[in-house]
């Protein structure tokens, strides 16, 4: 009965954060974590009080274009801007342009108590999933030019190449 009940509290499987947000580039590593904690529940069952915690043990990542990831035991976790691009355990290299919603699945190992007396486990685990995040990917176009607007101000890219 326990773990019925387990499956049934409402437990927060999350935030998805990613960086760069919300936008990403087409073929570059987009680094995606879980904002999720432990999280602790009083509910009463057969008259009893019973006291729940559900710990996040795994996370599973559907990028929203076909590919999953996980379970996997990491959450991933933010980078230093300068490190933006970089792969992580948790991150995903879109291979088409378009707009992606990205799903977090968080697993929880979950304890309880009965009336105050000693913490037993919970057969199994409670999985749950966040609300779906928008990714947008680009692509970027990058060329080499021979001169500068000044030298050439017809060139592409030049204020003088826009009035035609």
């Amino acid at each position: 009965m326990i773990q019925s009940e387990f499956q049934k509290l409402p437990i927060n499987a999350g935030a998805v954060a990613s960086q760069p947000s919300p936008h990403t580039l087409r073929g570059a590593e987009t680094n995606f974590y879980a904002n999720t904690a432990e999280q602790q529940f009083d509910v009463t069952i057969l008259g009893q009080k019973v006291h729940i915690v559900a710990t996040p043990v795994e996370f599973t990542w559907n990028y929203g274009d076909g590919t999953v990831l996980g379970p996997q035991t990491s959450a991933g976790g933010a980078l230093p801007e300068g490190q933006w691009g970089e792969k992580t355990r948790t991150s995903h290299a879109y291979a088409q342009t378009g707009d992606f919603n990205v799903v977090l699945t968080s697993h929880f190992r979950g304890t309880y108590s009965v009336n105050g007396g000693p913490q037993l486990p919970i057969p199994g685990q409670g999985s749950f999933s966040s609300a779906p995040v928008t990714v947008s990917v680009w692509r970027s176009v990058t060329r080499n030019y021979a001169d500068n607007c000044l030298q050439n101000p017809q060139g592409d890219g030049c204020r003088g190449s826009l009035v035609r």
